[in-house]
């Protein structure tokens, strides 16, 4: 197994942007798993591979807010990406730390973060 490509997890009900994250993704050299819901990824066997985890916080069942809760017990040090598409939502204090993105986000500086949390993953 390669350590060359790390693996990053997107979680997003809207087919369409986990289909343009994919594709910015593996472009920059990453594999992508890409999950519909929250629970689609908890009930994955992908867990113990994933770098990286971006997901939306507005999702049905299960938010991103409780997913990234939930990662943090199950993979603790994961680094965790929150997008959003709702701009009600305040800016939570990942924000300071480059995690935090508004759809629609700039595809450069998204790649820039997951560069930065894999980099900088605490162990």
């Amino acid at each position: 197994m390669s350590n060359s490509k790390s693996v990053v997890a997107v979680v997003d009900d809207d087919q369409r942007v986990l289909d343009s994250l994919q594709d910015l993704l593996e472009s920059a050299g990453h594999t992508v798993r890409a999950f519909s819901s929250a629970h689609t990824l908890l009930n994955s066997n992908a867990l113990p591979e994933i770098d990286c985890l971006i997901t939306d916080i507005g999702m049905p069942g299960m938010d991103g807010f409780e997913l990234k809760r939930l990662m943090s017990e199950r993979r603790p040090g994961l680094p965790v990406i929150l997008i959003t598409g709702r701009h009600e939502i305040p800016e939570p204090p990942l924000a300071k730390h480059n995690r935090f993105f508004r759809k629609p986000f700039d595809g450069q500086a998204l790649l820039a973060a997951i560069g930065d949390a894999l980099t900088g993953k605490p162990r």
